[in-house]
């Protein structure tokens, strides 16, 4: 009786070798390439349904230009279109980097301080949703051209940074805490060795947002310049081209806006993972 119930020996067949912690199996790499082609493979159809339409109905290039179009379009005006991205670029870095240092600098005093946290967060949420294409005129009237699209990036990327910055810092566990004040810790060794590797992930994920935010303040600012006369970015070349009817030009710094976007967020998110994958869950599931 005891026989029938025996488990099968260790080199048997009907018993599956272990996998060792953290060993991929061959599924999840086929998953992972097929994750990684679909969006190409959708991208290659919408480009091609996109170049059939246009060549089957005739369309003329300033109602709809197909993608060979644009795509010469870009090749031929690169000397203007690169200069206007670097321009772009340049601005939105600024802005990135002033709501970075602006927001989690004024965390970390909010942290310290709740009565001054309770006094100046509500006028950050004023900031944040206060549309910026109103603010930008404005500042066009009393600042510099350039000082006034830093200010439209900085704007729109601040918030994210505050929010989460001071979200992170204020989720400390109570317990460790509790155990840092026990031991003595200052408030400096609290948020030195405490608070600022718990808060370190919510911040990284403002920074994510803020980048992107700050190139759409900084094209926001950039089309109310054009609009006043002045102005050498992608956006003002978007509006320059629509008022030429130069529809090719509008879609190549279009999709240049679009990638120097995916790029901003791809450095972040990569940076974000190289940092937290040593002990963050959120990184650490993503390696195994």
């Amino acid at each position: 009786m005891n026989s029938l119930h025996a488990p099968p020996p260790k080199n048997s067949p009907l018993q599956a070798p272990p996998l060792a912690a953290g060993q991929a199996t061959p599924d999840s790499g086929a998953l992972r390439l097929v994750r990684i082609l679909l969006p190409f493979i959708v991208l290659a159809m919408g480009i091609a349904a996109w170049e059939l339409a246009v060549w089957l109905n005739n369309i003329p290039p300033y109602v709809l230009p197909g993608p060979s179009a644009v795509f010469r379009t870009l090749v031929v005006d690169w000397p203007v279109l690169s200069q206007s991205l670097l321009t772009t670029l340049l601005t939105t870095l600024e802005g990135f980097a002033a709501a970075a240092v602006g927001g989690i600098g004024l965390a970390l005093l909010f942290n310290q301080s709740k009565w001054l946290e309770y006094s100046l967060f509500p006028y950050a949420v004023i900031l944040q949703v206060t549309p910026v294409i109103a603010i930008a005129p404005l500042l066009l009237i009393y600042l510099p051209q350039k000082t006034a699209v830093i200010v439209c990036a900085w704007i729109v990327g601040f918030f994210p940074v505050l929010s989460n910055t001071t979200l992170g810092l204020n989720s400390v566990d109570r317990n460790l805490a509790g155990l840092f004040r026990l031991y003595g810790a200052s408030r400096m060794q609290t948020l030195l060795y405490l608070k600022l590797p718990a808060a370190l992930p919510f911040i990284l994920g403002g920074l994510r947002i803020a980048g992107g935010l700050s190139l759409i303040g900084a094209v926001v600012a950039e089309i109310a310049a054009g609009s006043a006369g002045a102005g050498s970015g992608l956006a003002y070349r978007i509006a320059e081209s629509g008022y030429r009817l130069n529809i090719p030009r509008m879609f190549a710094a279009l999709l240049l806006l679009s990638v120097a976007g995916i790029v901003i967020y791809g450095l972040l998110a990569l940076t974000s993972h190289l940092v937290l994958r040593r002990w963050h869950e959120s990184a650490l599931g993503k390696e195994n």
